[in-house]
């Protein structure tokens, strides 16, 4: 392998016409930057920031407006074929055929790259045994979990051999024990076959797995570095502190968030809160902020350092104080959603088996598991968008199972894949969507002028939906969600794919939303976003796992020395140890 690098750019420039605005948008803005070779190299930024435009130009699918672009020597605008018979790309969407089987679609993409005859049968059992899809080469892709498609996507992606992996965003969507298998594959491929890997990742966990990682923000290349590097710019301002008696941890959260001056960043963290304090915030203004909780301080990471960087770019802190108080909801214990006994078929597979819990009103409620473990299901028999093949299903004090369209004039649901009219407005879907929650006149117009403010999405009106980028997008699906003041807000995945800074402003919204009193179900794979839920339920092959606190479930893990337990290690550990015993009783039968 050449110690060459596997691409190099020199003011690089990209823009793009949208429709409704006069002048194009600056997708790349002067971008100079040397990925090294036969290592992993992670593109970072917020939504909107270039990684995807950059991805595009260096796979030769788009061309730049100025600069050059060099690709394993070769000048990609010049010689676009050259370049593309020599890389491999996956898109963020993938074109699986969903009617073939695993084995077919892996024929189709060799015949696509000419992979002659006498090389298909010693890389296939390779990518097979790396992905562990050899027991599943008949089943059409159709019927694949979520993280078994993203792994028959990267074989597909490897059916030849490259000398440079792109990968776009390849984790989104992906639960937390898939996510760590398909690392495990790239790993490999840069460790045992020396290919240079470029990937843009939302998770900065992921990131710091890199040699070298470019963080991007409006188009510009804003820094770059290893990790350590990155990490360096939060040294000695990360702490963590232990919420007051009776208070939430995102509720404290929400107070330091709401003072940037004092605080750059702040999360829920295994019951604390950790954060980022300004490098000159005044020692009194935090203690009033903290209000006795004492701080100790703790090791900066990646995610700290990204942070502290995007947060000093003019406009970037754009989290909204909320004018709801940062105090739980008044505890009334009431009941709003029952689950009894429930049990989802379709024809002789249990999607959903014998599940039960409660949700009272004002909590928020997880709902956690691998891809297909059948929580989907059971969020969409809540949503009373699919009925339940047996069991007692109440919701905002409506069996679902006789009157589904009288409960859902009293939730609201964002779906995981934006489902909004991407060809209209962003003010013609609100009024369209407002008008079928039976809004008019007035109280529409009021309410659209409110959740365009409370959404930062005011002077956006105009835009077409289908051209936003996807934080703009998440925010039109919440507003539009939110527009008729459900008493249930159900969210099915949706920081899915979204970048540190935009996750940070919906849950401050979410945090609100459960303090003013409305109940938030909702369905997710990143870990410490398990750590906002009052309580959260884990399932698996249909079946319930784990119920209760994130401290109780957490308490399940598996202790790493040296290292606290989260709940991404409880996660895998409870998935892992009922498959296995799963595993036992079926070799037993």
């Amino acid at each position: 392998m050449s110690d060459s690098p596997a691409l190099v750019a020199q003011g690089l420039h990209k823009r793009f016409a949208v429709k409704g605005k006069p002048a194009p948008v600056q997708a790349l803005q002067d971008v100079s930057l040397a990925v090294p070779s036969g290592a992993l190299s992670a593109f970072v930024g917020p939504d909107g920031a270039g990684k995807t435009t950059l991805l595009r130009l260096v796979a030769g699918l788009l061309k730049p407006d100025e600069g050059t672009l060099q690709v394993l020597g070769i000048d990609v605008a010049r010689e676009p074929q050259a370049v593309q018979d020599r890389i491999s790309y996956m898109p963020q969407r993938f074109g699986l055929y969903e009617d073939l089987s695993v084995q077919e679609n892996l024929d189709l993409y060799a015949d696509l790259h000419g992979v002659p005859a006498d090389l298909r049968r010693e890389r296939y059992a390779r990518l097979l045994e790396m992905t562990d899809l050899a027991r599943f080469t008949a089943r059409p892709a159709g019927k694949l979990s979520g993280g078994m498609k993203q792994k028959l996507g990267l074989a597909c992606t490897l059916v030849r051999s490259p000398q440079l992996l792109l990968l776009d965003e390849p984790t989104v969507g992906v639960d937390p024990l898939s996510r760590r298998e398909l690392w495990q594959i790239v790993e490999q491929l840069v460790r045992e076959e020396r290919l240079s890997v470029v990937v843009s990742t939302a998770y900065l966990d992921e990131a710091e797995r890199c040699a070298q990682v470019f963080v991007m923000h409006d188009g510009r290349l804003l820094s770059q570095g290893r990790p350590e590097e990155l990490r360096a710019r939060a040294d000695g301002l990360c702490f963590v502190a232990k919420a007051p008696e009776g208070m939430p941890a995102r509720a404290l959260q929400a107070r330091l968030l709401d003072d940037p001056s004092v605080v750059v960043d702040a999360v829920p963290e295994g019951g604390d809160v950790r954060f980022i304090r300004q490098p000159k915030a005044d020692a009194g203004a935090l203690d009033a902020l903290l209000q006795g909780a004492a701080a100790e301080p703790v090791p900066a990471r990646l995610e700290d350092g990204f942070m502290v960087l995007l947060r000093g770019q003019a406009g970037a802190s754009k989290t909204r104080a909320s004018t709801a108080n940062d105090l739980p909801a008044a505890e009334s214990g009431e009941v709003v959603i029952e689950v009894r006994d429930l049990v989802r078929r379709f024809g002789d597979f249990t999607a959903v088996a014998s599940t039960s819990f409660q949700v009272r009103r004002g909590e928020i409620f997880g709902l956690l598991g691998p891809n297909g473990a059948g929580k989907t299901t059971t969020f969409r028999m809540l949503c009373g968008l699919l009925p339940a093949s047996s069991g007692f299903l109440q919701v905002a004090g409506v069996n679902l199972r006789h009157a589904r369209a009288q409960a859902r004039s009293r939730i609201g649901y964002v779906s995981q894949k934006f489902a909004l009219y991407g060809n209209l407005t962003v003010a013609e879907n609100l009024s369209f969507f407002g008008g079928a929650y039976g809004l008019r006149g007035d109280k529409l117009r009021s309410r659209v002028r409110a959740v365009l403010g409370e959404f930062d999405l005011a002077g956006q009106e105009d835009a077409t939906s289908g051209q936003l980028p996807g934080g703009f997008k998440q925010r039109l699906a919440m507003a539009t969600g939110l527009l008729h003041e459900p008493e249930i807000l159900f969210l099915d995945e949706p920081t899915s794919g979204t970048d540190a800074l935009a996750r940070r402003e919906f849950w401050r919204r979410i945090t609100a939303l459960a303090a003013a009193g409305v109940t938030v179900i909702i369905t997710t794979h990143f870990m410490e976003e398990a750590e906002y839920c009052d309580r959260i339920v884990i399932q698996d092959a249909g079946k319930l796992l784990a119920i209760g606190t994130p401290q109780e479930v957490r308490a399940r893990a598996q202790p790493t020395p040296g290292r606290r337990p989260n709940m991404e290690d409880a996660f895998i550990g409870i998935v892992s140890q009922a498959r296995a015993q799963a595993a036992g009783q079926g070799a037993a039968a």
